[in-house]
């Protein structure tokens, strides 16, 4: 899932942007790591390259180029700008992403859209956080050299003038986003919607307080376990993070907007409403955290869903992929350009995940949880059906407290409340044809209620198989891959257990992966210096065969067959429960 980020700097010392990317520093303190001799240690491995720099180095030629234009000479101006594209860790493995690849594709990433602009492109192959990910750094003088092209993210005459400076707006956010979705697109790579809000929004500053927060804790534990002490518990949580495990808790408890918002009342927490935005004030704060902070998963949409009497508000859709998850209403995802329809067939336009997807009807409420029941979808086969199906939608209805009103569907408003009809309160595509968009939520209802009954269980099952043997068939790909053998002491090939395969299993997953795989002399096992768990084989080992599938239990079918000659009881009265979602 490659992801783009961007920072300003008013640092007047240029070469300090070099130094940050060709010497080890601190993760915490950002400050230069030192040997014992006080002297710099270079990074171990990364590419690097200028732009426009002519025969000087970086920071000499951004230091002339402000001389001569008279820019960047106060302490307040914004002296270069950072960006940084972070790519999947499985895109090496998987994808066949290298360094030396990476620092083409940001080479050609900064030539097309900072042209005119003196940039170092450096590129490291792992992160702070040792996940294996390759990123890419470009780093850009806020200096225009040369005049250039308007290219799509520019409003601005000035914008390509030279002596002019770069600016970074929201659209030009937007725009760099699409292009690096594309350029994964482009390139097989992993890739998560950059466009569209996470369901978990984490800042840098609240990724570093968990950071030291979790060091700390573990110093602590670690001198109270000596002194024989109890510990604490082994997980830091941030202020946010615990805000969100208890807002969660209530939005699975909750059967309306209001017993939503008592429950949070409980806990200490005040939940207030302004144009339609939910914000969170707990007791050792003044000011509170709007719910868009914390992420799409934090605003009333889920707890107003289940209190709806509208049937069409009670039938959701459902898809989650390796980096993510949406969930939309089923009537929305009909509604030719809408956010939830663009999002639904993104992923499969513009992406390889594996996408599971699912049909959720909400059935009512029990002991304080939201029941329902849950309906497997062939992700591709309905993305068919919603290209093909799709109905046009040219008008928002716009809702207020005491109220609503339509306009047109690229007519920009921004929730103020109404001086007659009082707070807004949400918004939602209106379809031209809404018998026709009934007509089609009713003949998908029926498609449903034609499907046979599945074993819950069964299904999870089936699921943790699947990622098994996918997991096991990459593992063979990859062994066939090398040519020579690709171990440090160049004695063993070896393939990386995919870490998100590793979040994901338990030992008897591990177990099952490793007897699926064809090999005599297969073990899994920790290299020193590296991170994650590999499996390795010996030089020698035939690499040809295909992954061994597991055989049937003998124990398994004769238990079957006896269940299904076995006569049938008279089935006990019992309540009815619906499937809990």
């Amino acid at each position: 899932m490659a992801t783009f980020k961007h920072i300003s700097s008013k640092n007047a010392d240029y070469g300090a942007a070099e130094a940050y990317l060709t010497f080890e520093h601190d993760e915490f303190t950002m400050k230069p790591t030192l040997d014992e001799n006080g002297r710099l240690i270079p990074r171990e491995d990364y590419r690097i390259s200028s732009l426009n720099c002519g025969d000087g180095d970086f920071a000499v030629a951004c230091m002339r180029a402000n001389l001569r234009y008279e820019k960047n000479q106060k302490r307040e101006d914004v002296k270069s700008h950072h960006y940084i594209i972070s790519f999947d860790p499985r895109d090496g493995t998987d994808n066949g992403l290298t360094v030396d690849r990476a620092q083409e594709l940001g080479e050609q990433f900064c030539k097309a859209h900072f042209p005119g602009h003196q940039a170092l492109v450096c590129t490291h192959p792992d992160g702070h956080n040792h996940s294996g990910n390759i990123h890419v750094h470009i780093v850009i003088n806020s200096l225009r050299i040369y005049e250039v092209p308007l290219l799509p993210y520019m409003d601005r005459p000035a914008d390509t003038r030279e002596g002019c400076k770069h600016r970074c707006t929201n659209a030009a956010m937007e725009y760099f986003k699409s292009e690096v979705m594309e350029m994964c697109h482009r390139e097989g790579l992993y890739q998560i919607d950059l466009l569209n809000g996470s369901k978990e929004r984490i800042t840098e500053r609240e990724y570093w307080a968990a950071k030291k927060g979790q060091l700390a804790l573990d110093k602590e534990n670690a001198v109270r376990e000596a002194a024989g002490q109890p510990t604490k518990p082994t997980k830091f949580e941030t202020d946010k993070a615990k805000l969100r495990r208890t807002i969660r808790q209530a939005l699975s408890q909750a059967g309306s907007f209001d017993e939503f918002s008592s429950l949070l009342l409980r806990e200490g927490v005040t939940v207030k409403e302004s144009r339609g935005r939910l914000s969170y004030l707990t007791p050792d704060r003044t000011k509170p955290i709007t719910a868009r902070k914390l992420g799409d998963d934090f605003d009333k949409a889920i707890a107003k869903a289940a209190a709806s009497p509208h049937r069409e508000d009670k039938t959701l859709l459902w898809f989650c992929r390796p980096s993510g998850t949406h969930c939309f209403r089923e009537r929305d995802v009909f509604l030719k350009d809408t956010a939830p329809h663009n999002t639904w067939r993104f992923y499969m336009e513009q992406t390889s995940d594996r996408v599971l997807a699912y049909a959720i009807e909400l059935t009512g409420k029990e002991r304080g949880k939201i029941k329902g029941n849950l309906y497997e979808l062939d992700y591709s086969k309905h993305y068919e059906r919603v290209k093909e199906k799709e109905l046009p939608a040219d008008t928002v209805k716009l809702i207020y407290e005491h109220g609503e009103r339509v306009q047109e569907a690229g007519r920009y408003f921004d929730g103020t409340p109404d001086p007659q009809l009082g707070k807004f309160e949400r918004f939602e595509a209106v379809p031209n044809d809404p018998d026709a968009l009934q007509s089609l939520l009713q003949e998908e209802r029926r498609s449903r209620e034609q499907l046979s009954p599945g074993d819950f269980k069964a299904h999870i099952a089936a699921l943790r198989d699947g990622l098994i043997e996918t997991e096991a068939r990459r593992i063979v790909r990859e062994m066939k891959r090398h040519y020579e053998p690709n171990s440090p002491n160049k004695t063993h090939f070896m393939a990386e257990l995919s870490p998100a395969f590793m979040r994901l299993a338990a030992t008897k997953d591990t177990d099952r992966l490793f007897s699926m795989l064809p090999y005599k002399t297969l073990s899994f096992s920790k290299i020193e210096g590296r991170h994650g768990t590999y499996a390795l084989i010996d030089k020698g080992e035939n690499r040809d065969r295909e992954i061994r599938k597991p055989r049937p239990s003998i124990r398994a079918q004769l238990k079957a067959d006896k269940a299904k000659t076995a006569p049938k009881k008279a089935a006990a009265k019992t309540k009815n429960h619906d499937m809990e979602v």
